[in-house]
Formats: C-alpha cells, structure tokens, sequence
C-alpha cells in the first residue's frame, strides 16, 4: 500500500507540476507521498526521520512548502519543498547514483546501452 500511495504521489506532483503548477494536485500528490511514507517505513521511523536535530532545516522547508502549496501558492511552496527536499535526502543521494550506475552491469542493460549508444 505505502509503495503504491508514494508512486501516485510522485505521479500527481509531476502531472501537477506539468499542468502549470495546479495547486490541487500538488496538495494530492504532497499528501498521498506522505501518507505512503508513513506506511512504508512506520509512523515513528518517520516522526524520528522528519524530526532530527540536524535535519530540522530540511524538515521546515519541505513542511513548510507542503502547507503554502496546501494554501494555493504552488510555485512558492514547491520551491520551498525542493530545497527542503534536497536537504532531507542530501545523504541518500550517493547511494542512489551508486544503484543507478550499478545498472550498466547488468547483460539485458548494458546490451541496449551499448545499441543505443
């Protein structure tokens, strides 16, 4: 269900994000993230997440954002939600690129990168 909930949030804010910054479905797609968060890893792991002492600056940008987006500024509060963003997953960043170029080496993927290429 949390996979699920995360993958229409991320599907609404970019659909909301293409249709000129539509504040009701950037406030969708901002809730149905969160909720799908919750139910990934916990409400707890996410309280403790969100709420730690060095990611306090990320986590009142993103929140803060999630309500001016909730208020219908979508531009601002998007912006404000990427910087928080940012701040929040800075760590997570590497490990991600790692997977991504981790990709290459598998047979199926690297014979159609080496096609295209």
């Amino acid at each position: 269900i949390g996979v699920g909930l995360v993958g229409f949030g991320l599907f609404f804010l970019l659909f909301g994000m293409l249709l000129y910054f539509d504040s009701v479905l950037l406030a969708f797609g901002n809730i149905l993230f969160l909720s799908g968060l919750v139910f990934i890893i916990g409400f707890r792991r996410t309280f403790t997440f969100f709420f730690q002492r060095p990611k306090m600056k990320g986590t009142s940008f993103f929140l803060g954002g999630v309500i001016i987006v909730l208020m219908r500024w979508p531009l601002l509060g998007m912006l404000l939600e990427a910087y928080g963003f940012i701040n929040l997953f800075r760590s997570f960043f590497p490990v991600a690129f790692g997977f991504l170029g981790s990709l290459a080496n598998i047979p199926v993927l690297s014979k159609v990168s080496r096609a295209l290429g």
